[in-house]
């Protein structure tokens, strides 16, 4: 799956050591998407990942994700784990408009609004 929008927050760089003696780093990551009703959406990044997709607050990016949901006492907890990150996703683009003397001539002219014929200009002002 896929997201785009803007980074808004870069939570501090976790890590730790597992129960099986493992080394673990994780960095989350808040984006908003530039939508009407704009949605914001916590995903991390795990191990290498962090050094392989760094980004800064106001990058626009297109996440692709897994989703993945676990028990712990009861209750449920979803996770966003990010597997690939693209830059620039979205920015405007840069080209300059066409001007007139790009713009193909196969357009009829513009009407032209003429006074019916024997009516007078009586305006009220």
């Amino acid at each position: 799956m896929e997201i785009k929008g803007k980074i808004i927050l870069a939570l501090p760089e976790q890590g730790g050591t597992s129960k099986a003696g493992n080394a673990w780093r994780k960095r989350e990551y808040v984006l908003e998407t530039q939508e009407t009703y704009p949605k914001k959406v916590v995903f991390h990044l795990f191990g290498d990942r962090i050094d392989q997709y760094p980004m800064a607050v106001g990058e626009e990016v297109t996440v692709s994700y897994d989703l993945e949901s676990r028990e712990f006492n009861g209750r449920w907890y979803t996770d966003v784990r990010a597997y690939k990150v693209e830059k620039g996703i979205g920015v405007t683009n840069t080209t300059t408009p066409p001007t007139s003397s790009t713009l193909p001539n196969d357009f009829p002219p513009a009407p032209v609004d003429l006074p019916a014929a024997g009516a007078t200009e009586d305006l009220p002002f």
